[in-house]
């Protein structure tokens, strides 16, 4: 990441502490998700998610 970084600001003419600021704020501006879903369903386990994942 770090030299993606180096390559990015040289690329734009900006200074790598100008993009990590970008970055966080644009980052800590987007809303979080309040739920992923994780255990709604109660009759899923690890085994029979692998199962399904395993289907596909």
């Amino acid at each position: 990441m770090k030299r993606l970084l180096e390559l990015k600001a040289r690329r734009e003419g900006r200074s790598q502490a100008e993009l990590v600021r970008e970055a966080l704020e644009r980052y800590l501006a987007s809303p979080s998700p309040k739920s992923l879903g994780i255990g709604e369903d109660t009759g899923v386990t690890g085994r029979t998610a692998e199962a399904r994942l395993e289907k596909d």
